[in-house]
């Protein structure tokens, strides 16, 4: 139930809504019942039977008090009265009239607690998929390297959805149906206690019948779920990776992995269909059972000529108790259903629960101009017991390209990361103009950098909102400039719609190289003082290579740069290359001092082909 209330907090203010859709609901169980209560006088005109006693026909209108049979006494005073005044026909229209607004009544509070709870679903939904999507977004870049992507994804939508339908559905019935309960119990117990009370006897079986058909539900369907996420996964892979599956003729491959998933999702979903679908005609048959021993125990009070009991009144009971047996199946629907929407909504809370590793500190430090230089003092970080960096010491002067290169799998692109604090060392400190990179504001300490990777990032949207990428303050020219620096202005304007041409998902409708300048021109963008360049032509043909490398060059013109090289002229035009191997830095310095000490650095430039 936990879990439950938590899922609930998310329609707050949930009395907005809860309120509102009481009251009609109330409404509309009590003209729901009324419409069964005016059987019984109906079916009296028409057997044309006179109460014969003084509890049925009250000479007098009776005393007030809280009883069933004041309430009981009070409708017969004033129907019999009706009667003597306008006779039988007069008294069955009366009551053919009332029963038609009772049930027009019945059916607009009906219709306005549903409109209620329609707006606390999607209001519930919105608020739990806004919370979801700004937790996620929020975690470090390293959880994300962890989980599937697919997973993720399956949490922020279909999990989503389940928590809506089955959280809010379950609201509404532990609403609705108690009041209608109440409302035909009340009923029940007017036209007799006794028989009332033997039907008691008789419901807690079926309780305990269903809640052993409910058991277990839960852990299926978190399972259910969890492999959900894994078919997600699996498509969200194969749809990026087409060109790859269909050039190594690995369709049967994925085939086989995504039916594999399939099969067992099937499965798990055709165990918890069995559940639940047992326990609707099981609690029907059961709710039959029961009113054939009314059908037995009633007969026999009215073949008696019992005094609490008439016929037109047992017509009536049976006719209540099979109306009471609907929102009784509900709720046993309700609970065989909860179960999978407390197993997603356990999965959802558990993503925004997931806290990031890397915060800022409390009144951290704003930080506006870069001046003097970035210095890395004793450096480690590693991946659980996985070493990456040991023992890095580096200064990287304002206005100085450094160069950083090494072995694969060395470390480089890790110590760039720790710049714009995607990741935090686990021991030292790095330091920008003297300040603890870890006392700044994130959001400052990265709008002093423009970052540019291997892999060309780009958003389905116009050129424009690409490169601009929601910041604000801009200027068309601006934008303009920053392309032109780029070398991607003159391709741009070729484009259908200039800077308002979408390129499609992940930038589809765009070469390597145009793609990979749309992203030179979002970095410089603003004139950061800082540039992160991660071997951004590596990917590259030769021609889209010559036109960003000559962008990077004016893009590196009068600005610190830290590039990840493997073109030979960008590192012996470095000012200083550092080599790192196995998380270490093994050498640094110029490329004729590098190539003079004889080191790890000559062997890299013999052994390797690089491009001038």
């Amino acid at each position: 139930m936990k879990i439950y209330f938590r899922l609930l907090s998310f329609a707050k203010p949930i009395g907005k809504f809860a309120f509102p859709y009481f009251i009609f609901t109330l409404l509309y169980a009590l003209f729901n019942t009324l419409v069964f209560s005016l059987l019984m006088p109906v079916l009296n005109v028409l057997f044309k039977q006179q109460p014969g006693n003084r509890a049925e026909s009250p000479l007098h209108s009776p005393s007030f008090d809280w009883s069933f049979q004041y309430f009981s006494d009070l409708f017969n005073y004033h129907f019999n009265t009706y009667i003597h005044e306008n006779g039988q026909k007069g008294a069955l229209i009366f009551v053919a009239i009332s029963l038609v607004i009772c049930v027009l009544l019945s059916n607009v509070f009906r219709y306005l607690s549903q409109r209620i709870m329609e707006n606390l679903r999607i209001y519930t939904l919105q608020n739990l998929r806004k919370t979801v999507f700004e937790s996620v977004t929020q975690l470090h870049l390293h959880f994300f390297n962890s989980e599937r992507k697919g997973d993720i994804i399956a949490k922020i939508t279909s999990d989503v959805q389940v928590v809506q339908f089955s959280v809010t559905n379950t609201l509404q019935v532990i609403i609705r149906e108690p009041l209608l309960i109440i409302g035909y119990m009340y009923l029940l117990f007017t036209i007799s206690a006794q028989l009332t009370l033997f039907t008691l006897l008789l419901l807690p079986v079926s309780g305990l019948v269903i809640g052993r058909i409910v058991k277990s539900l839960r852990a299926q369907a978190t399972e259910a779920q969890s492999s959900f996420g894994v078919m997600v996964s699996q498509v969200d892979e194969a749809i990026s990776g087409m060109r790859i599956v269909k050039a190594f003729n690995a369709l049967p491959y994925i085939h086989h992995k995504f039916n594999s998933e399939n099969d067992k999702y099937s499965n798990i979903n055709k165990s918890i269909a069995k559940r639940q679908q047992m326990a609707s005609p099981v609690s029907e048959f059961l709710g039959v059972l029961t009113l054939s021993g009314i059908l037995i125990y009633g007969g026999s009070l009215v073949f008696e000529n019992h005094s609490s009991i008439t016929a037109a009144g047992f017509i009536t009971y049976i006719a209540a108790f099979s109306q009471l047996l609907r929102p009784a199946k509900a709720i046993s629907d309700s609970f065989s259903n909860i179960n999978q929407g407390l197993a997603a909504g356990e999965r959802v809370l558990d993503l925004i629960d997931t806290k990031p590793s890397i915060l800022d500190i409390k009144n951290a430090e704003l930080i506006t101009d870069f001046k003097i230089n970035l210095v890395f003092n004793h450096v480690d970080f590693s991946y659980g017991e996985k070493t990456i960096l040991r023992n890095i010491n580096l200064t990287i002067p304002k206005g100085k390209t450094v160069a950083l290169v090494g072995p694969s799998g060395g470390g480089k692109s890790t110590l760039l990361d720790l710049i714009p604090r995607f990741s935090d060392p686990m021991a030292g400190e790095i330091f920008i103009d003297g300040k603890d990179i870890k006392a700044l504001s994130q959001d400052s300490l990265r709008n002093l950098m423009g970052v540019v990777n291997q892999e060309s990032i780009l958003f389905n949207d116009s050129i424009y909102n690409n490169i601009v990428f929601g910041r604000e303050g801009f200027t068309q020219q601006q934008v303009e400039e920053a392309a032109k620096i780029a070398n991607a202005h003159d391709f741009i304007l070729k484009t259908d719609e200039g800077y308002e041409t979408n390129i499609g998902d992940r930038g589809i409708k765009l070469s390597g190289g145009q793609k990979q300048r749309i992203c030179i021109a979002r970095a410089v963008l603003g004139n950061p003082p800082i540039m992160l360049l991660d071997e951004a032509t590596s990917a590259l043909d030769t021609e889209s290579e010559k036109l960003v490398q000559e962008a990077l060059d004016h893009l590196m013109q009068n600005r610190t740069t830290v590039v990840i090289a493997h073109r030979l002229s960008t590192i012996q035009n470095a000012d200083l290359i550092v080599v790192i191997e196995a998380g270490e830095i093994i050498e640094q310095g110029s490329h004729s001092e590098l190539i003079q000490h004889n080191g790890l650095y000559k062997k890299l430039i013999s052994m390797q082909t690089f491009e001038s």
